[in-house]
């Protein structure tokens, strides 16, 4: 998709327009005052977000129902200070040069990567949608190509941007609604960089619990990985106090898949659970995942 397009100068843009560059500005920030510029993002940003404060609010009270009501609440404000480094870390993604961010990421695991190539079959490297999700592909990407999973954006301008960028760092872009894209680049014994823990509705999923709740789990990984002999890498990233980030890699999953639909997706599940609970501050928690449920389940989880 072209960056520049003549709808792109209508006034309902010029807002986004400021925003991309203010993001812009923010890459050649040092890494100090993008910490600050993230937490004053989160607070510039919370009134215009407080239906999406609220989703969270509730995510963390069904997910941590062991927390207290105070320490739900610092959780709470916690992850919504990453929310503000979201945007930074998008625009770092997007603009950050290799050697800038070769400088802030420490890597452990990547031998696991090279033992899923060299089977033949392909790599789906298996992520949640942490916060740092965006900026922690491009920082895998500096040392492996990668294909990308790709799912549009509500706004146009920013999709634009955000295909442009993913196109041109990455080895290719796999399409959410074309998932025979992913099984071909697997077959060319390719990484395929995969979220699927976010709810897509009950026509795409299998039930499954995550974090004792049941949550609508698309199955796809496992039956990619059956299809293509893929070895499943687990991945994750975190932003570190300075600033720095971690990608962890994990060896790739035994035994998987079992040909078992909800045993697999319970497996997955249980494997995103287990890392968002070493830093739950980090994760996306502004995502209604626990909003398809079974038929006859009565009431919602959210409300409004």
């Amino acid at each position: 998709m072209a960056f520049f397009q003549k709808q792109f100068l209508h006034p309902r843009f010029w807002a986004s327009w400021l925003g991309l560059g203010l993001m812009r500005l923010s890459v050649y920030l040092p890494v100090q005052l993008q910490m600050l510029s993230g937490r004053l993002v989160a607070w510039v940003i919370t009134p215009l977000t407080s239906s999406r404060r609220l989703i969270a609010e509730r995510n963390i009270a069904l997910c941590f129902p062991e927390l207290t009501e105070q320490q739900r609440a610092d959780l709470l404000d916690d992850n919504m200070r990453t929310m503000g480094m979201l945007l930074l870390e998008m625009a770092l993604s997007w603009w950050g040069s290799d050697s800038s961010l070769e400088k802030r990421v420490r890597y452990e695991g990547l031998e696991h990567l090279d033992r899923g190539l060299a089977k033949g079959k392909g790599v789906i490297l298996l992520t949640g949608h942490f916060t740092s999700m965006e900026l922690g592909g491009r920082l895998i990407m500096l040392k492996k190509p990668c294909y990308v999973m790709f799912r549009e954006l509500k706004n146009p301008l920013f999709n634009a941007v955000m295909m442009q960028s993913r196109v041109h760092h990455s080895e290719g872009i796999v399409l959410q609604e074309d998932p025979r894209a992913m099984i071909r680049a697997l077959r060319k014994n390719k990484i395929v960089w995969y979220a699927p823990d976010q709810d897509y509705g009950r026509k795409l999923s299998i039930f499954a619990e995550f974090f004792g709740n049941t949550a609508a789990t698309v199955p796809a990984t496992a039956r990619m990985a059956k299809m293509s002999g893929a070895a499943v890498v687990p991945f994750v990233p975190r932003r570190e106090a300075d600033g720095s980030y971690t990608l962890t890699l994990s060896p790739a999953l035994e035994d998987f898949p079992t040909g078992d639909d909800v045993v697999d997706a319970q497996r997955i599940n249980d494997l995103i659970e287990q890392e968002v609970r070493q830093s739950p501050e980090q994760y996306y928690w502004v995502h209604r995942r626990f909003k398809t449920q079974p038929e006859g389940k009565k009431g919602s989880l959210y409300k409004g």
